[in-house]
């Protein structure tokens, strides 16, 4: 009987702290000073309009985008998060990157969480993965309440040391430009 209440007792003091926050909420703090939570959840909808598939063209190559909305996704704190897959196509056909095929753990741009403004939502591009430059960094998706079904799209590469030139070397996504993408 002792141990019963015991275990009860840790079991409801469990909960007590566990505590489920928003994105909007989150994105007022710098990741390490995080409050103590264990779920980020989009309780507001706000990755909804994100969600879809987007098409678009940007310096003659065709980028089509399709964004998921995972849920309770993570190790520490769990975050409902957008997943991305992209395509961009060059104007004579060739496939220039593609990773629709891929399994899920392998090549995705994933969510990390919204900026302080809540303006764009911010994710990891993981590139091409097979140059020995940057191509790694941070992608800033936009939809503007006015304007729902334009996805605003901004590259801003990592930088690094590199042990080679690069001085030519373009990132998969285009660096520091807005590529404009509609809705299908």
């Amino acid at each position: 009987m002792k141990n019963i209440f015991y275990i009860t007792l840790l079991m409801f003091g469990t909960l007590c702290n566990a505590q489920t926050v928003t994105p909007e909420s989150m994105a007022q703090y710098e990741p390490g000073s995080y409050p103590n939570a264990d779920y980020v959840k989009d309780t507001n909808g706000l990755l909804n309009k994100f969600v879809g598939t987007w098409k678009g063209v940007f310096n003659g190559k065709s980028y089509e985008v399709n964004l998921i909305k995972k849920e309770n996704v993570g190790d520490e704190i769990k975050w409902d998060k957008l997943i991305g897959k992209l395509k961009i196509t060059a104007s004579n056909g060739t496939i220039e990157f593609n990773n629709f095929n891929q399994l899920e753990d392998d090549n995705f741009f994933r969510g990390t969480n919204f900026q302080k403004n809540l303006k764009f939502y911010k994710m990891i591009f993981p590139g091409a993965q097979y140059t020995g430059c940057i191509d790694t960094g941070t992608i800033y998706l936009g939809v503007k309440a006015d304007t729902p079904n334009i996805l605003t799209i901004n590259f801003l590469a990592d930088y690094d040391i590199v042990k080679q030139d690069c001085s030519n070397f373009q990132t998969t996504i285009p660096a520091g430009k807005s590529i404009t993408l509609t809705k299908q």
